[in-house]
């Protein structure tokens, strides 16, 4: 069992204060800080505290003893997942990432093709899907999959914008998922000339609605302006509204799957993923844009229950979020209570290794070859061959768990 030191990636959309607050740092940082890595990816492994060591290089010295048996067997001497604190103080793309199949096919047509893993046209990196899991750590704002047709429809006729109108139509005629396949095929395609007067038009119809005073859709039209703000007469301001608009309280979460188009806007997250660095963008982003390979893997199906809480287990003091990520098991240990004050098992749901990250308080974590303390924003990596563990804490502690999924 090791303190993680969590590699930081700095990416325009990131907050210059939020992770370095968090992890105890000295802030505003020179960069804009987006995520706080606390895995064994390639691109940006973390390292064992007080060690010139990379996580990845100690997997990879000894994988069953940091591994187990069972996740060897599962997917190979590479860890699974990949834990992540992320920052927004800027929406990040309009993105989506592929299934299984088509991340192994994509993967393997691009190689044959010869682009570089690491050229900026590529759009596989790697030959793995990418479920991902986003818990809020404070307030959280999101865009994520296309919401029920008749509600799109009614934030469009809200605008009053006439340049909407076959648009409106088009989704009138056809109210399903073939239907928001056609509208947002439509706009992703429009050419830049017919952007140039639209979308401005769509942010002067949000004005006028928000000046009117209604509340409806206030977000969505504050979410659009917001938008259009950042990337003038870009596509993806006018696919963003086919989209739930999504305010996450501490605690909550969202799961997506293959297929789903998304956007996180604003917050502080943890957030849970496979190991993979597979994404297709849409819009929203001076990064590469490849529309037929976009509109290949998206989900067009309507959803509207998309936030996910955590399920409290016999224990009493682990709530986990239930996904069917195969790679990836997410949960939250909260010490208070009757909990303070003296040991207390963490369920141990199998063999494998656990990333543990603490957002508030402070614990002591013992495993089999010593006792380590967690504080807040500080992470441990816990090894197959050191666990199960225990907690102590003498103040109201939460601390959040990843491991391999069952």
């Amino acid at each position: 069992m090791d303190l993680l030191q969590g590699a930081v990636r700095t990416y325009a959309w990131g907050s210059h204060t939020a992770i370095a607050d968090f992890t105890g740092r000295p802030s505003p940082t020179a960069h804009p800080e987006a995520e706080l890595w606390l895995g064994a990816h390639p691109g940006d492994p973390a390292h064992l505290d007080g060690e010139n060591r990379s996580l990845l290089d100690v997997i990879e010295s000894d994988p069953d003893g940091q591994l187990g048996t069972t996740t060897r067997e599962r997917f190979g001497d590479t860890l699974p997942f990949l834990a992540k604190v992320l920052a927004a103080d800027e929406p990040l793309s309009l993105q989506a990432h592929p299934s299984a199949q088509q991340a192994l096919e994509g993967f393997a047509r691009e190689n044959r093709m010869g682009i570089p893993v690491s050229g900026p046209t590529r759009n596989y990196r790697d030959a793995s899907h990418k479920p991902e899991l986003i818990v809020a750590l404070g307030a959280f704002e999101a865009l994520a999959g296309f919401r029920p047709v008749e509600q799109s429809i009614a934030l469009l006729r809200a605008l009053p914008v006439e340049g909407l109108d076959p648009f409106v139509n088009l989704l009138t005629g056809q109210p399903d998922a073939d239907g928001l396949r056609a509208l947002f095929t439509t706009w992703i395609t429009l050419p830049q000339a017919d952007l140039d007067e639209l979308v401005p038009a769509v942010l002067d119809g949000a004005v006028t609605y928000l000046r009117s005073g209604a509340t409806e859709f206030a977000p969505e039209a504050r979410t659009a302006l917001e938008l259009g703000e950042r990337y003038p007469a870009d596509a993806g301001v006018l696919a963003a509204m086919l989209l739930n608009r999504l305010s996450l309280a501490p605690g909550e979460g969202i799961y997506l799957p293959a297929g789903n188009l998304h956007a996180y806007l604003h917050g502080v997250g943890f957030e849970v993923m496979a190991n993979s660095d597979n994404v297709l963008r849409g819009g929203l982003t001076p990064k590469h844009v490849d529309v037929p390979e976009l509109l290949r893997v998206l989900d067009f199906t309507p959803t509207s229950d998309l936030v996910i809480r955590p399920e409290v287990t016999d224990d009493g003091f682990e709530m986990v979020y239930a996904t069917p990520a195969p790679e990836f098991a997410v949960s939250v240990l909260n010490l208070d209570g009757q909990f303070l004050g003296h040991e207390v098992d963490a369920p141990a749901r199998h063999d494998g290794p656990q990333v543990l990250l603490c957002t508030e308080g402070s614990a002591e974590v013992r495993a089999k070859t010593g006792v380590l303390t967690l504080k807040r924003g500080a992470a441990a990596w816990v090894s197959a061959d050191d666990g199960p563990i225990r907690l102590v804490s003498d103040q109201p502690t939460t601390l959040f768990r990843a491991t391999v999924g069952i």
